[in-house]
């Protein structure tokens, strides 16, 4: 299943460019995290909810892609890749992972808090990760289990449980294996956007390979991912509104709890275009860290929650150090 990397190898200033995207992806998480659990419980309906906020990015998209030749050129090739074989189907099935995510956040971000959510999600995708790049499922090949690539996980689990505390009860803590399972789908998720990202390029007549230009392959990505997550949601809203009916909530005014879709679209361009570079173990571990980091501050700016105690910034100093770990092996490994 491994590919041998096309990309040219990623320098030191390389490599930290991409782990601070990354960080900027987990902090748009994080605040989706938060602004879908409000709209899941403001509508009174996770799955409702999950759709609205996927299907507002993919409209965002539509609209983006309308402006975007090299992106429109880009989606075109994927459809000629699944037809070529040059492209096969399960590469382009990582929308289900960002279909679970988004309604994961409605079913127990109110409940769990965003750290306990938090820590679930950390345990499923540190481990996928380490797991995914090893068998070389990114497009960037197998990478190898090194201390630091170990490590780093490690010290990241740890970090979100020392911010989660012991509070959650018995009960709660049974939703957790809803972000548990989020976890490993966005690992899965993330490689397999680099892979469509990757197909979609221009093969030279000498047999280089060379980008399509822009952000195109960026595009079609994320337009790929989108449109199979909210394919996947609208037939669990369908069965939802068949089983339960209508949400009681309705549709509430506040226009900023339907920024889900925009905070959606740009973790998922931002890990399409670097997991290449960086691999899915530190593009996870970098925006665990901008997760944390962004719950810390969502905790502080917010009037209706208690200021974070000293815990909460132990263990996102703890995330930062976690993300630094497998930056510095890499950079003793090249002297």
């Amino acid at each position: 299943m491994s590919q041998p990397s096309t990309s040219p190898p990623s320098t030191g200033s390389g490599r930290a460019a991409g782990v601070a995207l990354a960080i900027v992806a987990g902090l748009a998480a994080a605040l989706q995290s938060r602004v879908n659990g409000s709209l899941a419980t403001a509508m009174d309906s996770p799955f409702v909810a999950a759709f609205f906020s996927f299907s507002s990015g993919l409209v965002l998209l539509l609209v983006a892609l309308a402006f975007s030749p090299t992106g429109r050129a880009a989606v075109r090739r994927v459809g000629t890749g699944l037809r070529t074989g040059g492209l096969r189907p399960w590469e382009c099935l990582g929308g289900l992972g960002g279909a679970f995510f988004v309604m994961s956040q409605g079913l127990t971000v109110d409940v769990l808090g965003v750290a306990v959510f938090t820590v679930a999600l950390v345990a499923g995708q540190s481990v996928s990760s380490l797991v995914i790049d090893r068998v070389g499922i990114a497009p960037g090949g197998v990478r190898l289990v090194t201390l630091g690539r170990v490590l780093g996980p490690a010290l990241t689990v740890v970090a979100v449980v020392v911010v989660s505390g012991a509070g959650a009860s018995t009960a709660a803590l049974a939703l957790a294996l809803f972000p548990l399972v989020a976890g490993v789908l966005q690992s899965f998720q993330q490689a397999l956007n680099g892979r469509v990202r990757s197909a979609v390029r221009v093969t030279t007549p000498a047999g280089a390979r060379a980008r399509l230009g822009g952000d195109g392959g960026v595009i079609a990505a994320t337009v790929v991912s989108f449109v199979v997550g909210t394919a996947a949601l609208l037939v669990v809203m369908g069965v939802a509104l068949a089983v339960g009916g209508a949400p009681a909530g309705g549709l509430p005014p506040d226009l900023l709890l339907y920024s889900g879709g925009l905070l959606g679209v740009t973790f998922i361009a931002l890990q399409a275009a670097v997991v290449q570079r960086i691999g899915v173990l530190l593009l996870g571990l970098g925006m665990i860290a901008g997760q944390v980091v962004g719950a810390l501050v969502l905790d502080v700016l917010s009037p209706t929650i208690a200021p974070p105690g000293a815990a909460t910034y132990v263990g996102a100093a703890l995330t930062l150090v976690a993300v630094a770990v497998p930056l510095l092996e890499g950079a003793l490994r090249r002297r």
